[in-house]
């Protein structure tokens, strides 16, 4: 990672999440390329620290909404109440109007609720009582969920999941991790980590970093395994639907943004072996009576789909 700010912000967040590199790297990766963030796994793993992090070291303005079964649409795009004195109606934002908006729990809410998040993800906008307003930018949605077969939780649709660039999970820590853990609370080596990051960058500073990772470069050979990945989730036996054209875009603007971590302006085969999980799998539905889920799916596929062109 060569670049200074985003090896700076990887570093001071791989602090906080002891052993999570990877995890780091993939969010920021999402960020670059203006996405959004689905993180599922098990509560207490770091989700919460994650989004918090990563908008706090990148300067962003930052909201937190606990999904919940009577959450409302409202209460996450806002309102608008009558004031009478001066005998109009006047607009009260909700939370969705901040630059890095943590769903937390989204799966917790019901359908209707998660659906308001829709427009904004795709647009970058809200539609309420017949205006539309903008959202600030950049706009990114974090959001976490608890594995399905969890009590109270609503599965997201795919018009929902296809509107996150990424999902990915963070796991248990290793043991060496784990163990630097406890060591900073007990004992000698007792540390304590600021409650709040330095800004490393501010919205300028991160927009800059964006347009760089847009003038990523692709030769055609990287364009054709690219085509041929996006394919073969489309005819694969045990694929009951593969990736969309939106997915495939998504597909190649991860790439880029991974490749500009890894200090490179231009795509290689393993920037697009990299992303490829956490942009695929949960766009990827089985086919009924399948023994495969999608994440065996996607390691399939890239075991099977040849990375050099077929004379």
């Amino acid at each position: 990672m060569l670049n200074p700010i985003l090896a700076g912000v990887h570093d001071a967040i791989a602090q906080r999440l002891l052993g999570k590199s990877e995890a780091i790297k993939l969010a920021l990766c999402a960020i670059l390329a203006r996405g959004h963030i689905l993180i599922e796994d098990l509560p207490g793993m770091g989700k919460t620290t994650l989004a918090h992090s990563l908008a706090q070291s990148l300067g962003l303005q930052y909201a937190r909404v606990q999904f919940t079964s009577d959450l409302l649409p409202a209460d996450i795009l806002g309102l608008s109440v009558f004031d009478a004195r001066e005998n109009r109606f006047e607009f009260h934002q909700g939370p969705v109007f901040s630059q890095v908006l943590l769903a937390d729990e989204i799966n917790r809410a019901t359908p209707r609720t998660q659906s308001a998040l829709l427009e904004a993800m795709a647009e970058g906008q809200v539609s309420i009582d017949g205006e539309t307003r903008a959202l600030p930018e950049p706009f990114i949605v974090i959001a976490t969920q608890n594995p399905s077969e969890q009590m109270g939780t609503y599965p997201l649709p795919e018009s929902q999941l296809d509107r996150f660039l990424i999902r990915m999970t963070l796991g248990y820590p290793d043991k060496d991790s784990e163990l630097a853990l406890f060591q900073r609370v007990v004992g000698r080596d007792r540390q304590q980590l600021p409650k709040t990051m330095t800004a490393l960058t501010d919205n300028e500073g991160l927009r800059a970093l964006q347009v760089e990772v847009d003038q990523v470069s692709a030769t055609d050979d990287v364009l054709h395994y690219v085509s041929r990945l996006v394919q073969a989730t489309r005819s694969h036996s045990a694929c009951a639907l593969g990736l969309s054209p939106r997915g495939a875009l998504a597909l190649l603007e991860a790439s880029k943004a991974w490749a500009y971590l890894e200090g490179r302006r231009y795509i290689l085969p393993d920037d697009i072996q990299a992303v490829f999980p956490a942009v695929a799998a949960h766009r990827l539905v089985p086919a009924a009576g399948s023994n495969s889920d999608s994440g065996q799916l996607v390691r399939d596929l890239l075991a099977t789909v040849n990375v050099l062109r077929q004379a």
